[in-house]
């Protein structure tokens, strides 16, 4: 059985959009740098800020909601506070009604991600919970971050 080929960082070139977000004290762990549930924070952050901003989703009161069904990350580089980090965004794959956005965390003005993964996420009717054709608004975006 052959073992699946070791990761490597991306270059900040691969991703479509950006969004900085600083760390803070309470990120680092006991060893000094930021703890790895931090990480994924940023991903849903950074993902859901986008389709906020370019008005793909409403939290509050939209029809359309995105569950998480699988997320994944690799570490190459530690990030500690004060650092900020600037989180990469694109859309690798994208179904009737769902969505593989690929991230990658760069710190400030670094060329190479520090960590990078994916986070998937299934978009459901509010009510039913039932899974539902992307909205226009939000193919829209998934179309502009497409690799």
């Amino acid at each position: 059985m052959n073992a699946p080929a070791k990761p490597t960082p991306h270059a900040r070139s691969s991703y479509r959009a950006f969004r900085s977000i600083p760390t803070r004290w309470a990120d680092n762990d006991m060893y000094g740098h930021v703890n790895n549930v931090v990480y994924y924070s940023w991903f849903d952050t950074a993902v859901n800020a986008l389709l906020i901003e370019r008005g793909a989703l409403d939290i509050h009161g939209g029809q359309t909601i995105g569950f998480v069904v699988e997320t994944q990350c690799n570490y190459f580089a530690p990030v500690a506070f004060p650092q900020t980090v600037e989180v990469g965004i694109r859309v690798a794959q994208a179904g009737r009604s769902s969505v593989r956005y690929e991230i990658a965390l760069f710190a400030e003005g670094a060329d190479t991600a520090a960590a990078q993964g994916h986070f998937v996420h299934v978009y459901v009717d509010r009510a039913t919970q039932r899974p539902v054709p992307l909205p226009e608004a939000l193919q829209q975006v998934v179309d502009s971050l497409r690799v």
